[in-house]
């Protein structure tokens, strides 16, 4: 029921948003919920995935009482430990276990197809994956991005939780395949966000000189900086990208 609430709640602030910029055709800054619903979707692993959402269905918040406004949503320690590594994936993919009691404003920027942003836009709203999580993506990352192509491959679709889970691995390995999904999937620009997320992470000497680094992430840049899309622009990351990975490749 909180997490209804909180939804209801933050879904009455994005449409109040839209309401008072929607009027502004001049601004680059609105409230897109059609972008939002892009850039946040998720891509849902099968494995084991009716047992996996019963489990969730079940669960019960706990707050902190550290009075911070997080909280936690998580299966027992003995619950966890017993899923297969295949259950585990997806219920890490489908559900993070901390969440949040307050919810931002998502400000989302028009024309999206002509945007390559410098951050993914999170899937899980309030709410980020707990130690346990990240742990057992980190311990378990060549399977993980085993689970992450062959899921893509069958779905055509790389959702945001995919992305997240990749640049938290620093799966690096897998830089040809982002390629070769962005090619074939030329709307789904936050692929290329991806590659920039992989090269700053490993910082990648050429990357990090470049004036696309200092854009992106540099002291003026926010959340919402972004490159223009263009070919050019577009076969710079891929060279780039490509570059980073050859370098790490022969060390």
């Amino acid at each position: 029921m909180r997490s209804l609430i909180l939804l209801f709640i933050c879904l009455s602030h994005w449409t109040c948003g839209f309401a008072q910029t929607g009027d502004e055709t001049g601004s680059d800054y609105i409230m897109d919920p059609a972008a939002i619903e892009f850039r946040t979707k998720m891509t849902i692993p099968p494995y084991g995935l009716a047992k996996v959402k019963a489990m969730i269905a079940k669960l019960a918040p706990v707050e902190d009482n550290d009075g911070s406004d997080t909280g936690l949503l998580a299966l027992s320690a003995t619950d966890f430990k017993n899923l297969t590594l295949r259950e585990k994936f997806t219920y890490t993919m489908i559900h993070a276990e901390v969440y949040a009691q307050n919810c931002d404003i998502p400000e989302n920027q028009k024309a999206i197809d002509k945007k390559i942003f410098g951050k993914l836009l999170g899937g899980f709203n309030e709410a980020w994956w707990s130690e346990r999580q990240t742990d057992f993506l980190e311990e378990n990352r060549d399977s993980v991005m085993k689970l992450i192509q062959e899921s893509v491959l069958r779905s055509k679709r790389m959702g945001v939780n995919y992305k997240e889970a990749i640049e938290q691995i620093n799966g690096w390995q897998m830089i040809p395949f982002i390629i070769e999904y962005a090619k074939k999937t030329p709307k789904d620009k936050d692929a290329l966000t991806l590659l920039l997320l992989l090269m700053k992470r490993g910082e990648y000497s050429e990357f990090m000189k470049s004036t696309s680094f200092k854009k992106l992430y540099g002291e003026t840049s926010n959340y919402y900086s972004y490159l223009d899309y263009n070919k050019e622009n577009e076969a710079l990351i891929y060279r780039r990208a490509m570059g980073y990975y050859n370098e790490k490749k022969g060390r």
